[in-house]
């Protein structure tokens, strides 16, 4: 092969790792997690709090469901850029700048997903980044029907209001599977999602309005 040649494959390797890496950024920045696990979620297991790094960041005192309401409604100027923080189904992970990590347990009975309808642009997640993830619908009036599917039961009919981020939190009874159904400015979306597993989805992205 001549030097010439040697040199175009170089150049279209380094161009083919650059397009890898950024793609590889874009996704990790809604979630650490764009796909379903094939196993059990990173922060499962034995969960030890680490107090001195919540006050670091300012959340001494609070536990998982506080951080996630706090957060997930924090109008996006005002998100921290120095640590994540990422729902999973049994534990809320949080990560600061220097790599210090740590895992508050999420209540025994509750399930927190996170849904992002949207009408033409959305993005891959699957355990939601409440200091990453942005939705298209900013601060949006949304009706929100969520029933449970083997009993009938209607567990929310109320209109919500989007957070900054795009979505809308919804804390669900464990065990359970749900039909969820989404309506905005004249068009709807429905899907099921499951709340039985440590392996299901925190993060909705998939519920397009039409």
């Amino acid at each position: 092969m001549s030097r010439q040649s040697k040199s175009h494959v170089i150049r279209r390797s380094l161009t083919a790792a650059a397009i890898a890496a950024i793609a590889a950024v874009v996704l990790s920045a809604c979630s650490a997690t764009a796909e379903a696990p094939s196993g059990a979620p990173e922060g499962a297991g034995v969960q030890v709090v680490d107090e001195a790094l919540l006050s670091d960041l300012g959340l001494a005192g609070l536990d998982a469901r506080a951080i996630v309401d706090r957060l997930d409604a924090q109008p996006l100027a005002e998100r921290p850029d120095d640590y994540s923080a990422s729902v999973r189904p049994d534990a809320l992970v949080i990560t600061d700048a220097s790599q210090r990590e740590t895992t508050l347990p999420m209540p025994a009975d509750e399930f927190y997903v996170s849904i992002a309808p949207y009408e033409t642009q959305t993005h891959e997640c699957y355990f939601h980044s409440l200091t990453g993830c942005v939705g298209e619908i900013h601060n949006g009036e949304v009706d929100v029907l969520i029933t449970d599917t083997s009993s009938g039961e209607v567990l929310i009919d109320e209109s919500r209001t989007t957070f900054d981020n795009g979505f809308v939190g919804v804390w669900l009874p464990r065990d359970i599977d749900v039909q969820v159904t989404i309506g905005y400015d004249g068009k709807t979306a429905t899907t099921e999602l499951s709340t039985r597993s440590d392996e299901d989805a925190t993060c909705v992205t998939t519920m397009q309005l039409a």
